[in-house]
């Protein structure tokens, strides 16, 4: 597959978790707003192709979508929208595609092929992915720059998402992760599940993960998913708003540190093979 070139030393995010539920589209769609509102090219691309949502979020009903670019006469411009002039764009997906939701390497082939072209536009590319392990979700991790897994202090929650980190580390030889804590109620959980997590990945694993930050419980999220406003527009003061604007501004600061590497790296690197 033709590699895009990286001129201005994108950052490709793919944002996951073990489980549905943690928040994980709704964070995806705010640190996007977020780096948007600090002067950021954004790409926000909803690759949930089993129950894709972003577009509920926002509020918008997409005329195409991710299914559109198997046909030959779409191109990416013709499926992107945008949420906000001058560099907030979004790359809706299907849901409930048997198609999409069991994709070939052939497949996603053809997919990035069209993608890549575009991706050269913006400073982030955020792919807000599927919860669990399915060989999509783990093809895209591994393609991007940064992994972010969302958990929440819930047991279910830390046993799913070392699962995922499992998976990915020992098929694909994966020890970068950035964990984001969500729907904690004080600082202190943030600190406690990530121990609970990291502890177990450096017991069993090796390695541990890095932490990325946490964000609270706050009831203006619920309020402004039924509005479908983003909460950093919809409640910029809030607890949960500034908690997002935290982790938007450490992964800016991973972008920084990698600015010289990125500049030589695909925006997403090829299709992985597990390891045999």
């Amino acid at each position: 597959m033709p590699q895009a070139v990286n001129p201005k030393a994108s950052l490709s995010v793919a944002i996951l978790s073990g489980k549905g539920g943690v928040g994980k589209t709704n964070l995806a769609l705010n640190m996007s707003y977020a780096l948007f509102r600090a002067g950021h090219r954004v790409l926000l691309m909803d690759f949930d192709v089993g129950l894709a949502n972003v577009d509920v979020l926002l509020g918008l009903s997409p005329e195409k979508n991710l299914q559109d670019l198997f046909r030959p006469e779409v191109g990416a411009a013709e499926v992107m929208v945008a949420v906000e002039p001058g560099g907030f764009d979004f790359l809706p997906a299907a849901s409930g595609v048997p198609e999409l939701l069991e994709m070939d390497d052939d497949m996603r082939e053809i997919l990035f092929q069209k993608l890549n072209a575009s991706f050269g536009d913006y400073d982030y590319l955020m792919l807000d992915l599927g919860a669990g392990i399915s060989q999509t979700v783990l093809s895209v991790a591994v393609m991007s720059h940064v992994r972010v897994l969302v958990v929440t202090p819930e047991p279910t929650s830390l046993t799913d998402s070392y699962a995922v980190i499992k998976v990915l580390h020992t098929q694909y030889g994966v020890t970068d992760f950035h964990i984001l804590v969500n729907q904690v109620d004080s600082p202190g959980d943030i600190k406690a599940t990530f121990n609970r997590l990291a502890a177990a990945c450096q017991h069993f694993l090796g390695f541990s993960p890095e932490l990325l930050g946490g964000v609270r419980s706050d009831p203006a999220l619920p309020d402004a998913v039924r509005r479908q406003i983003p909460l950093l527009r919809h409640a910029p003061r809030s607890p949960a708003a500034q908690d997002v604007l935290g982790c938007a501004v450490k992964l800016h600061r991973v972008r920084q540190a990698r600015q010289e590497a990125l500049a030589d790296m695909p925006l997403l690197g090829k299709i992985p093979r597990p390891r045999k």
